[in-house]
């Protein structure tokens, strides 16, 4: 049995995660479960699947929880904690399902103990692609994207791929016979709504997706397409290649998950149903295939799938994400940022809709792109453009 630790395991990501877990338990053992607030969901993943350890993120969040566990859960906190799991030695596989920047440092902490890494995070490469990548390489991690996107371009590729055994740098593509990748979308719930009425869009409105059921926060980012964005500048480090060999294209359907494009003009595509239990279980057997519970695709019953170009004027957040995505360095760590704390704002009301694209491109306005060396460098970017976002939150505010 191999064991599993979930970072994030009350989010959609973890609770699919361990939807496919129940079903084969006698190829995977609970190791370790994270939670944030959601801590009576927590409690009950760790009655059901009695794993050795679980991290909250403090003292307080520990005191609510304790008495409610089953014996032997030993209870661990915060980042430390989250590291501490990512690497343990009884861990063989770790679902890395944080969202946003905090899943960095555990994240990176499982990459250097060499473990299989099921990554669902794409801040950690957003923020820090080329020191992540280098980790991968030279602590001999095994790395699998779990986004839906990046899951079925790495089934597409040609056998035997490996993320991270390739160096970007070329300008090209570096996976032989391979043109460009083209990252769908489905456009989100506004792909049709009058530009001049986004402004009044509520939170409700921008989390209700048509397709999949994700967190506020992602469902945010799906109704701006900055979540293409982000995928985008994943994609650029997973597979080795410059932003320019990656076409983003509307898929309202949500049914042909990304497509790869060869130099003989094949052109094959990943389909399934839009349920992020077959990307997770594709990625939790690699290289082999286990049943996930998705239901069938009824190709004749869905008649016809649909494709557009995206529309700049309507999703500004694809073009700040692409020009972060060519001029890498920090830059796209700030973007993260930036956009991070204005989904926030605009969360808690503080912020109209398209706010969110006004603060992040004026942050990358005024950024001056440098090359961080280290982590700490990557994290000190981060905690700049967060306060040029509050900043300018601010000033809009008065």
């Amino acid at each position: 049995m191999e064991g599993i630790s979930v970072l994030g395991s009350t989010g959609s990501i973890g609770v699919s995660t361990l939807e496919v877990v129940a079903r084969h338990l006698d190829k995977y053992r609970v190791i370790a479960l994270s939670g944030y607030s959601r801590l009576d969901r927590l409690v009950e993943q760790c009655r059901r699947f009695q794993p050795r350890f679980v991290v909250v993120p403090d003292r307080e969040a520990a005191a609510t929880i304790e008495s409610k566990l089953p014996q032997g859960v030993d209870v661990l906190l915060g980042t430390g904690g989250l590291s501490m799991i990512a690497s343990h030695e009884q861990t063989d596989i770790i679902m890395a399902a944080i969202v946003g920047a905090a899943g960095l440092v555990p994240t990176l902490a499982a990459v250097r103990a060499g473990k299989k890494v099921l990554l669902a995070n794409k801040e950690a490469l957003v923020m820090a692609g080329p020191l992540f990548m280098e980790t991968v390489r030279t602590c001999g991690a095994t790395l699998l994207p779990i986004d839906s996107e990046h899951n079925a371009i790495f089934q597409c590729l040609p056998q035997g791929f490996v993320c991270g055994e390739l160096r970007a740098g070329t300008g090209q593509p570096s996976i032989p016979g391979v043109r460009k990748l083209l990252l769908s979308g489905s456009g989100g719930p506004f792909r049709e709504t009058p530009v001049a009425h986004l402004s009044e869009v509520t939170p409700d409105q921008a989390c209700t997706h048509p397709n999949w059921r994700m967190g506020r926060k992602i469902s945010v980012d799906s109704a701006t397409m900055m979540n293409k964005g982000l995928e985008l500048i994943e994609a650029c480090w997973l597979f080795d290649v410059p932003e320019t060999a990656i076409e983003i294209v509307i898929h309202p359907e949500s049914i042909v998950h990304s497509l790869v494009e060869y130099t003989d003009g094949s052109v094959l595509a990943q389909l399934g149903n839009p349920d992020m239990r077959t990307p997770i279980a594709h990625a939790l057997a690699w290289p082999e295939r286990i049943e996930s519970g998705v239901a069938s695709l009824d190709l004749a019953a869905l008649g016809s799938l649909r494709f557009e170009a995206p529309n700049i004027q309507r999703f500004p957040c694809l073009g700040l994400a692409r020009a972060a995505a060519k001029a890498r360095g920090d830059a796209p760590a700030a973007l993260n940022a930036a956009n991070e704390v204005a989904v926030a704002a605009f969360l808690d009301q503080r912020l109209p809709f398209t706010g969110i694209s006004e603060i992040v491109d004026g942050v990358m306005q005024g950024w001056t792109v440098s090359e961080p060396a280290c982590l700490e460098a990557v994290q000190e970017a981060d905690v700049r453009a967060r306060d040029s976002a509050r900043r300018r939150l601010g000033q809009r505010v008065q």
